[in-house]
């Protein structure tokens, strides 16, 4: 039998806690942990994008309207430091917000430097 799935999910289980919102911006934070690190030290690239993923989709649910969904259909990252220890903070802005689609740009920042960059879109869904 397989356990139950968090509601959670993925975000969680990382450990991604969102810290401040505004309208069509938020913040979100990721400690970094051992468990996160390469061999050589530093965090992987797939969890700064995974991190950045999450905050891609969870920008868009205080602007859509109610029982709406969103997920993303493409998004790219350019890794710009490498990132060892302490909290990553991620600033996420909607860029561009229409009916069905949003253009989301996230910056994330570690130590007082900028990590990394990551632009991406999300499709809006009604409830089924």
């Amino acid at each position: 039998m397989r356990p139950k799935a968090s509601l959670g999910g993925l975000h969680e289980y990382l450990g991604i806690k969102i810290v401040e919102v505004g309208p069509g911006t938020m913040r979100g934070q990721l400690e970094v942990k051992d468990e996160f690190l390469t061999y050589i030290g530093n965090m992987h690239g797939g969890v700064l994008s995974a991190f950045s993923d999450h905050m891609l989709g969870s920008v868009c649910y205080p602007v859509m309207k109610k029982g709406q969904w969103a997920a993303t259909t493409e998004f790219k990252i350019n890794l710009t430091a490498p990132v060892s220890k302490g909290v990553v903070d991620a600033y996420a802005e909607i860029i561009n917000l229409s009916r069905t689609m949003a253009v989301v740009q996230i910056e994330l920042v570690n130590e007082g430097r900028l990590a990394a960059i990551a632009q991406g879109t999300v499709t809006i869904r009604d409830p089924r």
